[in-house]
């Protein structure tokens, strides 16, 4: 379609509308002239869009530190062991209140048997018969929810009759004879080993490497005993015909030794009564093996400051005669000293005794404590000592007390 322009007239500037085609052929009505020429219409100038005012800025403060805090695996691992203490803290009790449904007394004893268990570590128990060592052992089996075993020791009594032995085993199906481990009674978590002291030191020996490297070996075959594993075993002092002294070696690997002694008067009578009327309750378990692990680690993690582990260090080695650490008493009343396992044992025990008080950590005093169960069956009397009537615990008193703290 033909577009229509603008024009004027050359001569006297009048405007018209015209098709493009017909620009030559027109002629001006005003004047006459046949000259146009186009006109352009002049657009206004847009005006300048006015530009845009800057943006506000904020004023940059300083950033504020945020106050420190441990990472959150700290924290979680902080809580953790506070429960685990609280934890290791409430079983101690559960397993008091427990044994105290079937033995009267013994305090002490229970304290120090509970801390050897507690620990991961052996017990033996010396006391005369009917003292309830062996149900005192059974029960804390039961209450802890252990596979028990007891092994009563004999002088005829073989190793292989503790931990087990290869037997001829013909197969029904196929009639394939092969060897086949029957395994002893010592594979179980608690081993009641009963008047240890009355089977020969051959059969006694047997007991080394599994109380040391929880394992036996058998035939070259090492096979490993269940965790945990506890000894418990119980000596008779008063005979002597038929007895065979337990080895130094085997005695050293024996967390604590505990005396058991008579009940007093009040106690002796509430036991009868017991025993007459058939009071005894029944033990619940309070919690099993797994949980007894988890415990035990809580305990090794627990920190111990220098200045303790430097007492305890002190301690062992002024037992030791004719050193330059040995003190009078040492020197005077002992044949030998204790070896470096008493000052593991020393803070390990002390750090147990630190949780049931309720303390994050143990002293010198804890360390005091449990230098008696300790180092009584670590340390041997002289002639002289044995002449004035001393005892390991007389000798220990007096090498306490000539030793400082700090």
């Amino acid at each position: 379609m033909e577009q229509e322009i603008k024009t004027a007239c050359a001569e006297c500037g009048a405007h018209y509308m015209v098709l493009e085609s017909e620009l030559g052929n027109i002629s001006c009505v005003r004047c006459g002239g046949r000259t146009f020429r186009p006109i352009k219409d002049k657009e206004p100038a847009a005006a300048a869009a006015p530009a845009p005012l800057p943006e506000p800025q904020a004023v940059a403060k300083p950033p504020v530190p945020a106050p420190a805090q441990p990472p959150a695996s700290a924290l979680d691992a902080t809580d953790a062991r506070q429960v685990s203490l609280e934890r290791f803290r409430s079983l101690h009790a559960e397993i008091r209140r427990e044994l105290a449904k079937v033995v009267v007394g013994q305090d002490e004893v229970i304290e120090e048997l509970l801390a050897a268990v507690l620990c991961g570590g052996h017990c033996l128990l010396e006391g005369v018969p009917g003292l309830a060592k062996t149900l005192l052992i059974s029960s804390l089996a039961r209450a802890l929810n252990l596979t028990f075993r007891r092994i009563q020791f004999t002088p005829d009594l073989m190793p292989s009759d503790i931990t087990g032995t290869d037997v001829l085993y013909e197969d029904p199906v196929s009639g394939e004879r092969k060897y086949k481990f029957l395994t002893g009674p010592i594979f179980a978590n608690m081993i009641l080993a009963d008047e240890i002291n009355r089977t020969p030191p051959k059969t006694q020996a047997a007991m080394l490497e599994a109380m040391q490297e929880r394992q036996v070996s058998i035939g070259g075959v090492i096979h490993n005993l269940p965790s945990p594993f506890l000894v418990l075993a119980t000596m008779n002092p008063l005979e002597q015909e038929g007895t065979y002294p337990l080895p130094e070696a085997q005695q050293d690997r024996f967390f604590f030794k505990v005396f058991v002694g008579y009940p007093t008067g009040d106690e002796e009578m509430q036991i009868v009564r017991r025993v007459a009327n058939t009071g005894f309750g029944d033990i619940a378990p309070v919690c099993d093996g797994a949980e007894l692990l988890t415990l035990q680690k809580v305990l090794k993690d627990m920190p111990v400051a220098d200045a303790v582990v430097e007492y305890a260090n002190r301690l062992v080695r002024a037992t030791r005669l004719k050193t330059p650490d040995a003190v009078d008493a040492a020197n005077q009343w002992l044949a030998w000293g204790a070896g470096p396992r008493a000052t593991i044992n020393l803070v390990i025990a002390a750090r147990c005794f630190a949780v049931i008080d309720g303390r994050a950590a143990p002293s010198c005093d804890d360390i005091v404590r449990v230098a008696k169960p300790i180092m009584r069956h670590r340390l041997a009397l002289n002639y002289v000592a044995r002449a004035e009537g001393f005892t390991t615990d007389t000798v220990i008193e007096k090498i306490v007390a000539a030793v400082p703290k700090y």
